[in-house]
């Protein structure tokens, strides 16, 4: 009796110990707020080694500036906090440290706390301040020469573009980063360059790349000894698996992944992984199995405060849940959509766009001869590229044919859709002028001409492939809450749904005209990278799905 009460007494000591270790590094903060003396810092120090979060002691001297002790306590309680995912606190602490450090010596410590600011921000979907802060700790890492601190500050800034949905210009940052590491020949630093490289591949489209990069830097980390990076890297490789449509591999290696990340309470991790899980359980028909992984990470993403990362699991729930609790599902989509306008409303496009003039202008100042001879080289070998692919451009020009006479169709439907813009609601086929009295809308030239601006600057927007509510406002000079209120009012249609009810129309027409065509290339011309998605689209718009209404078409 007296061994059982013992060993219930030591598990509950030994589950309440981050609680009160937590505790205890609040308690000596809050001295040091009021005391500052070089005691307490000392006795705070102490503490996080204990907490084995300081790999050695930590001592500052009898001596040490009052501004220095200031600076270094506020820095590490700020690394401290973020280690405990406490993302506000750990901002408080950082930016009691920073005006300290800006006016000190420390310039490396300046760069790792805007660092650490930077990471904040992208894990609060605040990617304004993020690129703000990130473009600070670089101008102070290319100042001091050091390619691997440069290369560190590279991958934060294409990581802020990578959550700002611009892989475009994360590919430029992450391929600079990656040229600074290997000059630094530090193999932890390219795991993580590597792994970011296949987060941008992966947004891309361009799969099988993101495959290379992240085998690479799997293998980096598994000779290293890291095994907590390996892990991430394996919930990396089964995204990009997900993909390439190889959903059971990507099964067995969530399987793998997801009970260390909860052994090592590793939140942030944990919560991607689930919702990968759900999206591979989902891809091989198991809604059901999905709704329990989706709804974990969903709870845990909006824990942490991850908008951009909840929105997807919203989003997963809610297909989820379609068929079984439509109820449920709804309360999903409305979560869905309230959570996207306020991500949206956090990314200002514009200042990332200063950000990255700002850091291209950095490029071309500090660019040298050599650099100069290493592009002539560059257009050199991108000569013999060109040449070399004179052959497969042959091979694609019949494809690039056909896709161009199905663009100047569209051009065509766009005119005929800006005419029939009245027949988009809810059902698809019925028109705003047939609807019950009190539903119909009479259309002024004022309101007529937005509603013609807006379907046509929609269908260009499916065209080039990407098209969103955002976007969509922006193209139009007006905030996403003026469009949204103006489209509501004029059609009962929030901007997303209208967007979609272009995208459907669009589909029937290529279908209706275009029976060359695949569904994958009907989905495509459709923007929808992928087909399954625009397969759901299309048959709970029209309740049967596209092979079906082409089968129908072909046969009537």
């Amino acid at each position: 009796m007296k061994r059982t009460s013992f060993l219930l007494f030591l598990f509950l000591l030994l589950t309440a110990w981050p609680a009160v270790a937590s505790q205890r590094v609040d308690d000596l903060l809050q001295r040091f707020r009021r005391e500052e003396t070089v005691g307490v810092a000392n006795q705070f120090f102490e503490q996080l080694r204990k907490e084995e979060f300081l790999d050695e002691p930590v001592r500052m001297a009898a001596s040490a500036p009052k501004d220095t002790l200031r600076a270094q306590v506020w820095y590490w309680a700020g690394e401290y906090y973020y280690d405990q995912q406490d993302y506000t606190t750990a901002i408080d602490c950082l930016n009691k440290a920073l005006p300290l450090l800006h006016n000190g010596a420390d310039r490396t410590t300046e760069a790792d706390c805007l660092n650490l600011l930077g990471v904040i921000y992208i894990r609060l979907s605040d990617y304004d301040n993020a690129a703000r802060y990130a473009l600070q700790c670089y101008k102070l890492d290319e100042q001091s020469g050091d390619p691997d601190r440069m290369s560190s500050s590279l991958n934060t800034l294409a990581a802020i573009y990578m959550s700002a949905r611009q892989p475009e210009e994360a590919e430029k940052y992450i391929l600079k980063g990656i040229a600074e590491a290997e000059k630094a020949e530090n193999p932890a630093r390219m795991a993580v360059l590597q792994g970011m490289a296949s987060e941008v591949y992966h947004s891309l489209g361009n799969d099988e790349e993101a495959l290379r990069h992240v085998n690479e830097a799997y293998r980096l980390d598994s000779l290293g000894g890291r095994e907590d990076r390996a892990m991430v890297r394996l919930a990396q490789k089964a995204s990009v698996l997900l993909g390439l449509h190889r959903w059971a591999e990507a099964e067995r290696l969530l399987k793998q992944v997801i009970p260390f990340f909860r052994q090592t309470d590793d939140r942030h991790s944990l919560a991607i992984a689930l919702n990968k899980m759900g999206m591979a359980l989902y891809s091989q028909n198991r809604a059901a199995d999905a709704v329990g992984y989706y709804r974990e990470a969903a709870q845990l993403f909006e824990k942490m405060g991850d908008m951009a990362n909840e929105i997807h699991a919203r989003r997963g729930l809610y297909e989820s849940l379609w068929e079984s609790d439509p109820q449920a599902a709804k309360a999903e989509l409305d979560r869905f959509n309230a959570l996207k306008d306020s991500l949206y409303n956090n990314v200002s496009a514009e200042k990332l766009a200063r950000y990255n003039a700002e850091f291209g202008n950095d490029w071309l100042k500090v660019e040298n001869h050599a650099q100069r001879r290493a592009k002539w080289w560059a257009l050199l070998l991108a000569a013999v590229a060109v040449a070399g692919g004179v052959g497969v451009w042959w091979l694609m020009r019949r494809r690039h044919i056909r896709q161009q006479q199905v663009n100047e169709q569209l051009s065509t439907d766009i005119s005929r859709l800006r005419e029939q813009y009245r027949e988009l609601n809810m059902r698809y086929d019925n028109a705003l002028a047939t609807r019950p009295a009190g539903n119909s809308v009479e259309m002024n030239p004022t309101d007529r001409d937005f509603m013609e601006r807006t379907v046509e600057t929609i269908s260009s927007l499916i065209a080039d492939g990407q098209v969103d509510g955002a976007t969509v406002a922006s193209r139009m000079g007006m905030s996403l809450f003026q469009l949204r209120q103006r489209l509501t009012a004029l059609t009962g249609e929030t901007p997303q749904s209208f967007i979609q009810l272009v995208r459907m129309r669009r589909a029937r027409y290529l279908l209706d005209n275009h029976p060359e065509l695949n569904i994958t290339e009907v989905a495509q011309l459709c923007a929808y990278t992928e087909t399954p998605n625009f397969t759901r689209a299309f048959k709970k718009a029209f309740g049967v799905t596209p092979t079906q209404y082409a089968e129908r078409q072909a046969g009537s």
